[in-house]
């Protein structure tokens, strides 16, 4: 199963033959008092560094989230897409739970982006889907319904079922779609690392779609919170995801050995010259 993800000049592979990929989470201003203030004020030069610096960090795929209070984010996503073409080549996540701001974006956007996100809820289905087929896009499908978000590895997978169903009867080929297990932050529901690891292994083997997952989400509240991350990584990797939302510049020296332990980097090419350019 192999989900392509292109920029004008570009294109990366999200696969199970294919290492791990790194979409870029910090192009986002959730808990970054700094940059809401520069996308309040319309300043997209913020912007403009992060995505050259997770693109040097070794980011494959790059978020793009302008959500937050006062921003207006059907103009303002589109120009930040804009200004990310710009300056690198890398292929674009577009982050967004306005649908017009995420259409806004697939209107401007030269090549093949993936979208974040579709869920499992009757609006999002019905909205979301037709706008995938039209613009050729490849979407992530969060494991969350009319109901919420299961808490549980069965409910994960009933949810996972229905947006493939769903996505396929509207068009859209399976390998345009990255499933996201969602998870909670362990300090405050203990079973939900478990559930997910569960819920990750099973849709794989069940349905063969590509698996993403927000990494950081699980250690929220806790201290110490890049061990968890890590930790929570590793485990993600074996159980068959394929693609993670990470700060790449931290996390990328723990997916590289971890690829390197489960035998997918021969003879640890990888693994060595990215120890060869970091920086003594």
């Amino acid at each position: 199963m192999e989900t392509k993800v292109s920029s004008p000049s570009k294109e990366v592979i999200i696969g199970d033959n294919q290492p791990t990929l790194l979409i870029g989470e910090r192009i986002n201003p959730t808990g970054k008092e700094k940059l809401t203030e520069a996308l309040k004020a319309g300043d997209l030069e913020i912007v403009r560094k992060e995505a050259l610096a997770q693109t040097q960090a070794g980011a494959d795929i790059l978020d793009v989230n302008v959500g937050a209070f006062g921003v207006d984010e059907v103009s303002l996503l589109p120009k930040a897409v804009q200004v990310v073409m710009e300056t690198v080549d890398t292929p674009l996540c577009f982050d967004s739970s306005n649908h017009d701001a995420l259409e806004a974006a697939l209107k401007v956007y030269k090549g093949k982006p993936l979208v974040n996100s579709v869920t499992g809820e009757e609006h999002s289905l019905k909205r979301v889907l037709p706008m995938i087929k039209k613009y050729g896009a490849a979407v992530i499908g969060m494991v969350q319904d009319d109901n919420g978000i299961p808490k549980d590895a069965d409910g994960r997978v009933r949810v996972a079922h229905k947006i493939v169903e769903r996505a396929e009867a509207a068009g859209i080929p399976r390998e345009d779609l990255v499933i996201d297990c969602m998870a909670f932050a362990v300090g405050a529901e203990p079973a939900s690392g478990a559930a997910v690891i569960e819920a990750i292994r099973r849709i794989k083997a069940e349905l063969g779609v590509n698996m993403t997952m927000g990494a950081s989400n699980v250690s929220f509240g806790l201290p110490d919170r890049g061990l968890i991350n890590n930790a929570f990584v590793v485990m993600a990797i074996a159980a068959g995801a394929t693609c993670l939302i990470v700060d790449a510049a931290k996390v990328r020296p723990i997916i590289l050995a971890a690829e390197l332990v489960l035998g997918r980097d021969q003879r640890a090419r990888r693994y060595i010259a990215a120890y060869r350019q970091h920086p003594k």
